[in-house]
């Protein structure tokens, strides 16, 4: 199983806001320098985080997003269920048209269950308990959150 690029820079930016204990909630700029993601790519992973209710926003100057409180409970089999938008795992098309096997197709079937079975084993990590402190220490110095260390 692949995980989409968009579907990689929203579990970075969950994880770099699970690792923000400051209070202060993180402009989108903030995140994309922490996950080392252009700003485009990721102000579109906050968007759809935030209308599906893993991060809550504040508008205005000293605003940003962190983490709701589903987005401190999820798991990255839940989020990476929500994000996924491909009906099928497998294209089922050939240059002149659909497959000519696709009527009952047990290959479509058996990639459908093993999705499921990626996304189950993956229920029972929460993406907030994937952050240390060895990995993210850097990174909240780099963008300001942490003071370098003397």
């Amino acid at each position: 199983m692949r995980m989409t690029a968009f579907e990689d820079v929203s579990l970075r930016a969950l994880m770099l806001l699970a690792a923000n204990d400051s209070g202060v909630p993180l402009a989108t700029r903030t995140i994309a320098e922490g996950v080392g993601t252009p700003y485009n790519h990721v102000s579109k992973a906050v968007l759809r985080l935030r209308e599906l209710g893993y991060l809550e926003s504040t508008r205005g100057r000293a605003g940003g997003v962190q983490l709701s409180p589903k987005g401190r409970s999820a798991t990255v089999g839940g989020v990476l269920r929500d994000l996924d938008t491909r009906a099928d795992l497998a294209d089922c098309e050939t240059p002149n048209g659909s497959c000519p096997l696709n009527f009952q197709c047990g290959l479509r079937g058996a990639l459908r269950r093993a999705r499921e079975a990626f996304y189950r084993e993956l229920d029972g990590v929460v993406v907030a308990s994937l952050p240390h402190a060895r990995q993210m220490d850097p990174v909240l110095v780099q963008i300001g959150l942490r003071p370098p260390a003397a």
